[in-house]
């Protein structure tokens, strides 16, 4: 008996649970997100106990329409969190009971203040615009798939760059950093164009930013996947331009809610040509008088990077982060110089052929720690790092120089030459910045930066002698280089009116940079070092007309640093008729830049106009002189002062739903005082210059997307010449295939090869005409897949694609 009541007390207790169960009302949370203006899909919603925001009850993510639902929601308290890449995190208590839930529709803010933060891919937009400039959305690019940053750079609205590769802002070089970080990397053809995630363009940067940025700043954000679950792509391409080109990329991500891990891999091999013709005229040397030359470049390429990431975020308000980059480059320079020499009678002086194979081998490595605070007020974030870039570039140099009659018959024994320069490099930076409210509308902004550099080069020439090698001492040294700036800044940032649509928004800072620096050869011909502390004020004022419209000034004072190409005092003497090198007692130019802008937003339309103003002392050019034994050596002089001013205009349009644009057109007028050189009355005084880009985006079909851009340079004054005009089409077409998650591509560079570049010197002492002309024409075919984790099948549908 006893037994039996026992079991009818456990019948009986289960059956009360099991009531107690059932019992227990589920309910559901529903809403709407958006920006203000348009849905945003994409948009991670997580609910969490209020009174353990560690533990994860249920989880969604919005649809195109912006809409989420969360079901099955048992009663309770509970948080709310709505996260997107792009866009400020917000959270709100939710009181669950058993009626469903609606939010009705909740509002994110963009958060595009930080230099870090990427474009919104979820978007699809391949501009937007940011309180400094713009963010060019670089996976919208399909007409350079394959090629390099420098080859997505000139997709780029604003962005001039040359046959060359040389990257201009307003006609300067800008600053260019990696992941908002000064690196190593100071060629963008090391940078494949698929590893890159978006590009800022920063043309007003504030205080806040370093003052080195004339033109203004150019970040190159890499790809860094944020999805939960596992998740990658793999993609392969193979084309040709004269020679054969392949490249590849694997990228794989895995991301738990307080883990995120990644790891990717590219490379780039390509074979090259270029042809170069020149012609000069020596008008005082009776015997070098008339000069022609032309050369032909054979080259293969190599680019090899791979990229490791691990983040780690406890809880919400602190995360951590670890990057690692690999970098390797090899390029290998078959070029062959034929130079023939006539008097100023036309009479033959001489003839020579000079050969030179010249090996390439780059490294570089970077490691970055980055640690970010966030606070109960939104407006309140920490945010420290600490980066270190190492770079090893290896030069070798075997030259061959045969000397011929006027009948072409060769001229005793051919010249052996040698040459090597290998160069180390180190740059570290130790950055922190800190945000903080003190009012209700005025927010500060305060950190430090310090930027460390260690370079040095070893350059040695050798001739040969009677069968050996023997070092020429007159022309082989070493440069070593060392270089700390210390930094540090405020920013007051505030508005007038309502927070969410302010009439006035203006800010006021200050940044102080001490730099001390020094440089030395090893036999001590060229010995300098540098110490100053220098402020750089910078202020705007924006008025909103409308919430789709305002007016905004600004003032800025910079400083232009000259590069270590610029200091390092070799001669480049593989051309010995024209070799170039640099001069380590340049003087750093003072430049104080005013602006002026406007931006307007329509339903398909948006225009924004910047007019500009600079003005720059100590102004550093490219200067060439003609020695007495007819060589002209080209090197960087602070020539004088220099004013320039001049518009930047953007309009984007979108009148069909399968059509869409982006029209960009910069002009600008130099005007010149060369006061510091003995020959200032060679020096071009004024030069008016511009430059545009049209980027065409049709979808003629399903999956299918064509993509057609034209760019114009016009001719670029020099402090003696002028630059010749450069003008190319480049075009992209990518179709889905499947179920959307394989991509298959063709790409066609420079469409009609009209891509070349040169230069015209018209000087009292000499005259001199220069072409080059790369194969700048090129077909690729490329293919990627994707895989993903169910858990998130559908968000694949915008990751690690072109669109």
């Amino acid at each position: 008996m006893k037994k039996m009541m026992q079991k009818l007390s456990a019948l009986l207790l289960l059956f009360l649970m099991s009531q107690f169960s059932f019992g227990q009302k589920t309910s559901s949370v529903k809403g709407t997100i958006s920006d203000g203006k348009l849905p945003i899909e994409f948009v991670d919603v997580i609910l969490k106990q209020a009174s353990d925001s560690t533990k994860t009850v249920s989880y969604a993510v919005t649809d195109v329409s912006g809409n989420f639902a969360l079901e099955n929601i048992a009663s309770g308290d509970y948080q709310l969190q709505f996260k997107l890449i792009g866009f400020k995190t917000i959270s709100q208590k939710v009181k669950v009971s058993e009626s469903p839930i609606s939010l009705g529709t909740i509002k994110l803010q963009n958060d595009t203040n930080l230099l870090n933060d990427v474009v919104v891919k979820s978007q699809k937009k391949q501009i937007q615009k940011t309180n400094e400039g713009f963010i060019f959305n670089a996976v919208s690019n399909i007409s350079q798939t394959g090629g390099t940053a420098t080859d997505m750079l000139k997709s780029i609205p604003t962005v001039a760059v040359d046959a060359e590769g040389g990257i201009t802002l307003r006609g300067k070089s800008p600053m260019i950093l990696i992941n908002g970080k000064n690196s190593a990397i100071t060629n963008m053809d090391q940078i494949a164009a698929s590893s890159i995630e978006s590009i800022e363009i920063i043309t007003s940067p504030t205080a806040k930013y370093d003052a080195n940025a004339e033109s203004g700043i150019i970040n190159i954000k890499l790809k860094k996947n944020n999805l939960s679950g596992t998740n990658g792509a793999v993609a392969l391409g193979a084309g040709f331009g004269a020679k054969g080109r392949i490249n590849s990329s694997v990228l794989f991500n895995h991301k738990t809610e307080k883990w995120n891990f990644g790891l990717g891999y590219d490379n780039r091999f390509a074979g090259r040509t270029k042809k170069i013709n020149a012609e000069r005229t020596n008008y005082f040397i009776d015997d070098e008088h008339y000069i022609h030359q032309n050369r032909n470049d054979e080259r293969t390429e190599g680019l090899q990077n791979l990229k490791l990431n691990i983040d780690f975020s406890p809880n919400e308000k602190n995360s951590f982060s670890f990057e690692a980059l690999g970098n390797i480059e090899t390029q290998d320079n078959d070029e062959t110089l034929y130079t023939q020499v006539n008097t100023s009678t036309n009479a033959f002086f001489s003839n020579n052929r000079r050969h030179s194979l010249e090996l390439e081998r780059s490294r570089v490595g970077e490691l970055a720690f980055t640690y970010d605070r966030k606070f109960d007020d939104d407006r309140k974030s920490l945010n420290t790092s600490i980066t270190s870039s190492f770079g090893k570039h290896r030069e070798n140099t075997d030259i061959d120089t045969y000397n011929y009659d006027q009948y072409l018959q060769q001229i005793g024994d051919a010249q052996l030459q040698r040459t090597h320069n290998y160069e180390n490099q180190n740059i570290s930076n130790a950055i922190v910045n800190y945000t903080f409210p003190v009012s209700e509308k005025t927010i500060i902004e305060t950190g430090y930066k310090g930027t460390f550099r260690f370079f040095n080069s070893d350059f040695e020439s050798a001739d040969m002698v009677n069968g050996d090698y023997v070092v020429n001492q007159l022309a082989s040294n070493s440069f070593e280089f060392n270089e700390q700036i210390n930094a540090v800044y405020g920013l007051m940032n505030s508005y007038i009116g309502e927070s969410e649509n302010p009439k006035w928004k203006y800010n006021l800072g200050l940044r102080a940079e001490n730099v001390s620096n020094a440089g030395a050869t090893q036999n001590n011909s060229d010995r300098f070092n540098n110490n100053y502390l220098k402020l750089f004020p910078s202020a705007s004022l924006q008025l909103n007309l409308k919430s789709d419209e305002f007016i905004k000034l600004g003032y800025s004072k910079r400083i232009n640093r000259p590069d270590l190409d610029d200091l390092n005092p070799f001669i480049d003497i593989t051309d010995a008729l024209n070799p170039h090198g640099g001069n380590p007692y340049l003087k750093p130019e003072i430049i104080h830049i005013a602006e002026m802008s406007y931006n307007k937003n329509w339903k398909n339309y948006s225009f924004s106009t910047n007019a500009f103003y600079r003005n720059a002392t100590d102004a550093i050019r490219q200067y060439a002189q003609l020695l007495d034994n007819g060589v002209v050596l080209l090197q960087p002089q602070n020539i004088g002062s220099t004013v320039t001013y001049g518009l930047e205009t953007i309009l984007t349009l979108k009148p069909f739903s399968f059509y869409d644009a982006n029209i960009s057109l910069t002009a600008f007028q130099q005007n010149i005082n060369a006061d510091n050189l003995p020959q200032a009355q060679d020096i071009v005084s004024s030069a008016f210059s511009w430059y545009g880009k049209v980027i065409n985006n049709f979808v003629p079909w399903k999956g299918g997307k064509l993509q057609i851009i034209g760019n114009y340079n016009s001719a670029v004054a020099t402090p003696q010449g002028k630059r010749i005009p450069i003008y190319n089409v480049d075009m992209g077409f990518q179709q889905k295939l499947g179920k959307g998650n394989s991509r298959l591509g063709l790409v066609v560079t420079d469409m009609f090869n009209t891509l070349e570049s040169g230069y015209k010197n018209n000087t009292l002492m000499f005259s001199n005409h220069r072409t080059n002309k790369s194969d700048t024409r090129a077909l690729m075919l490329t293919f990627a897949y994707t895989f993903r984790s169910d858990f998130k099948e559908k968000l694949l549908e915008n990751q690690f694609s072109t669109e």
